[in-house]
């Protein structure tokens, strides 16, 4: 009789604790992270920048569209390759010379796109897709590594500026990417792709970028040294708060913000929507805090940080925390995002809603994902705003 008590007692467990654990698993699957959106910008449908480096133009490009939609122009769908293919030829012979020393790459940074509207207009994509070698969606190693190729030949064999290679290279984007319109009908009307910027309403003296680094001087116009800004633009230099300030008045005037920042450390998360930067981040550490996470097993490591199955605490970022993460290369300019809005987690922790180039289908949020408060204030580059978005007190100090 006590044996089978024993026995029995044994299938209990043996039967309980495998479904203990389902259910605790399920139940920290299903806490996850909960957002609340307090604060959205109207904007338009989510992009695929595809296999090519050209974030810039996506997120720049929503941003210019959901200022078309501030300004009563309605859903209208830009072309990002008509940015594209005008960029190229412009680092091209920022390239040839700098003697190659410059960038040349698929990168770039949000004035680009401004400042070739402020020229060049621009156009729908259904007059321009890019798209000229026999694909559906984007794809452009091949194309930078012929252009390259094309520019570092010309200064192998020391013709420089002075030879033929910007018309091949100008001839080599037409046959990837097409001839640019100098005219197009949309909606029954003909235009150029000035007149069409024109109609839409965008002034690219509007537009303004803001960074927050204490190795430049604040309240000044700095050339922001980062690989993409390949044009050498100069960048707003503000305190961390006044940055933030810049963002929340922003939102709270009806503004959205074109974001550029990093995505490459742990603490960003696509698949699951969320980045943050956690308190106990061993980046973050100093000291004995550093030491204590030494004496840490691999595993409990790896188990303490970045799970995202429900809110951590998050790292205090201050602007010291900031300047020493850009000048290690932690924070570097991986990619442009455009901020569309403030949602707190179920916590009330605030973030920001964030509008993603990688489709709509790429993650379980419909291509969007949430950067924390903190994440925002440590992995933020530069941003872009329209220049009443910032408050009047900082424009005032800017000369704005």
């Amino acid at each position: 009789m006590k044996k089978n008590l024993i026995i029995f007692i044994v299938l209990v467990i043996a039967i309980s604790v495998p479904q203990i654990l389902s259910a605790k698993d399920k139940k920290d699957k299903e806490e996850g992270y909960k957002f609340t959106v307090v604060k959205e910008i109207e904007t338009t449908p989510v992009k695929d920048q595809a296999s090519s480096g050209t974030c810039w133009s996506f997120a720049a490009t929503s941003f210019i569209e959901t200022e078309m939609l501030r300004l009563g122009k309605g859903v209208v769908d830009i072309s990002e390759m008509y940015f594209v293919r005008i960029a190229y030829p412009q680092k091209a012979v920022k390239y040839l010379r700098y003697h190659g020393l410059a960038n040349f790459s698929e990168g770039g940074q949000g004035h680009d796109v401004t400042n070739i509207i402020s020229e060049y207009g621009f156009v729908p994509e259904s007059v321009y897709a890019g798209l000229k070698y026999d694909l559906d969606y984007h794809r452009h190693g091949e194309i930078v590594s012929v252009l390259k190729g094309i520019l570092d030949n010309s200064l192998k064999n020391k013709m420089g500026y002075t030879g033929k290679s910007l018309e091949i290279l100008d001839a080599a984007l037409d046959v990837y990417l097409g001839e640019i319109p100098e005219k197009f009908e949309y909606n029954s009307k003909e235009y150029t792709p000035v007149s069409f910027a024109n109609e839409m309403g965008i002034v690219s003296q509007n537009y303004v970028e803001l960074t927050s680094y204490t190795s430049y001087p604040f309240y000044e116009k700095n050339d922001l040294e980062i690989p993409d800004n390949w044009s050498h633009d100069a960048y707003y230099n503000v305190p961390l708060e006044e940055l933030m300030l810049v963002l929340d008045n922003a939102f709270d005037n009806g503004y959205s913000v074109n974001w550029d920042g990093d995505m490459s450390n742990k603490g960003f998360s696509y698949k699951n929507g969320v980045a943050i930067v956690p308190e106990n981040d061993p980046k973050n550490m100093d000291g004995s805090e550093q030491l204590k996470w030494a004496e840490l097993s691999e595993k409990d490591q790896k188990e303490s940080l970045y799970k995202f199955d429900k809110p951590v605490k998050e790292k205090e970022v201050t602007q010291e925390l900031r300047q020493k993460a850009f000048d290690k290369l932690q924070t570097t300019d991986d990619h442009l995002m455009h901020l569309v809005g403030v949602a707190n987690d179920q916590t009330g922790a605030k973030f920001y809603r964030t509008k993603n180039s990688w489709a709509d289908d790429s993650n379980e949020m419909g291509g969007y994902l949430y950067m924390s408060e903190s994440y925002i204030k440590l992995n933020t580059i530069a941003i872009q705003v329209h220049v009443d978005a910032i408050p009047a007190e900082i424009r005032a100090k800017l000369g704005l």
